[in-house]
């Protein structure tokens, strides 16, 4: 059996991050989780660029901007969505995370949701850094392992 993997190692990679302002309490420590990410993994600072962004709806449209371009190895989207008396927060994050993959699948350009959907502010204070870690450096990770894949496939 021949097996596929890719390395954690993000020397010579172009990623973009696109990331919310809105609840940016929370998005902020998201921002800080990713670049830590990319750079303990060999990335440079010089190759991350930051795009900000009203909410997470807008997120997809400047995603697929960049995944598009050809000037970036991968786009992780960044954002954090509570749930509140309606359900407005399930229709946007359901909403996002479709165009995102579409975007990926679309561009052949990894694409990943780090957006933290949350039920309350508890739970999104868990994951943007605190006991269930952080999901902007789970975020670029992932996206630093999927462009390792896809080139050693």
């Amino acid at each position: 059996m021949k097996e596929i993997a890719g390395n954690l190692d993000a020397t010579g990679m172009k990623m973009a991050i696109v990331v919310s302002r809105f609840n940016s309490f929370f998005t902020e420590q998201l921002v800080k989780g990713a670049a830590d990410c990319f750079v303990r993994h060999g990335g440079k600072d010089g190759d991350l660029t930051l795009v900000r962004v009203p909410g997470a709806n807008e997120i997809p449209q400047v995603a697929q901007k960049l995944a598009a371009s050809g000037k970036v190895d991968a786009v992780v989207a960044l954002g954090a969505v509570i749930q509140g008396a309606t359900p407005h927060a399930d229709l946007i994050n359901g909403t996002v995370a479709r165009a995102l993959s579409k975007i990926a699948l679309d561009t052949q350009v990894p694409v990943l949701n780090g957006i933290v959907c949350a039920q309350n502010l508890e739970q999104a204070i868990e994951r943007a850094g605190t006991k269930q870690g952080n999901k902007g450096w789970d975020a670029v990770m992932s996206a630093i392992e999927t462009v390792a894949v896809l080139k050693a496939i």
